[in-house]
């Protein structure tokens, strides 16, 4: 898991208790010069060379795969970029590479989910390249908050009354899932109990994230407490990893 600094990224090995020890979920911490949620901020957290250098460090763990942990970082590149940016580290490494981005895409597909409310902790300029993303992979967003949350820092702050309130606060009946874009969001250990708050499905970055990761090494795993795309759709074969650029 290339992940860039510091926020939510203790998800991960509590991701890997849930699985029970199906996969090893090491997190790579990638350089970032700001953990601003400004457009260029988190643009520049995504840039190549910062990447390469994240998988370079993960080498050591001898990785089956690579994920880019971060969903601005990759959806304000635009569909096209989000696929080049990983096929750049893929091309690199020889190792099948995905995103967050890319994942909720992913997860959306294998759910038939194509109308979403989105709470976003970015200001509405971020949230709004989300929107875009999503759209270019046939998903549209019916409903959709920007917190405005300044940084990456502060939303790891998020607790669970918050989290839930903005979940509440963007569904709608025409949502048939909501999304929590930021992998700086501590949210593994609340999806389950979103989702039956709320009666539908929650997708979050980190929990979409680790199913991708899983997806990209054929590692077929149906588990609890990782909400419904883990209990009802489960991982199974590589079907659509990732989507071709178009």
């Amino acid at each position: 898991m290339l992940y860039p600094g510091h926020a939510a990224e203790d998800d991960y090995p509590l991701a890997e208790s849930v699985l029970g020890g199906a996969a090893s979920l090491p997190v790579i911490i990638t350089d970032i010069e700001s953990d601003d949620h400004t457009v260029e901020a988190m643009r520049a957290v995504g840039t190549g060379q910062r990447l390469l250098d994240g998988a370079r460090q993960a080498a050591r763990h001898h990785p089956d795969a690579l994920m880019w942990a971060c969903t601005s970082g990759s959806f304000l590149y635009g569909w096209t970029g989000a696929h080049e940016q990983v096929a750049e580290i893929s091309d690199a490494t020889g190792l099948p590479v995905s995103s967050t981005s890319l994942a909720f895409a992913g997860a959306c597909r294998e759910l038939q989910v194509t109308s979403v409310a989105v709470a976003a902790t970015y200001p509405t300029a971020v949230a709004d390249g989300f929107s875009a993303f999503l759209a270019d992979a046939g998903v549209a967003v019916v409903s959709a908050a920007a917190h405005d949350i300044e940084t990456a820092t502060e939303a790891g702050s998020v607790d669970g009354d918050n989290l839930f309130e903005m979940a509440r606060a963007v569904d709608t009946d025409d949502a048939e899932a909501i999304l929590l874009p930021d992998t700086a969001l501590h949210t593994i250990g609340w999806i389950d109990d979103l989702e039956q708050d709320l009666g539908k499905p929650i997708l979050t970055a980190n929990q979409v994230t680790i199913w991708q990761a899983l997806r990209l090494v054929d590692r077929q795993v149906r588990a609890e407490g990782l909400g419904r795309l883990f209990r009802d759709v489960g991982v199974t074969a590589r079907s659509g990893i990732p989507s071709p650029i178009r």
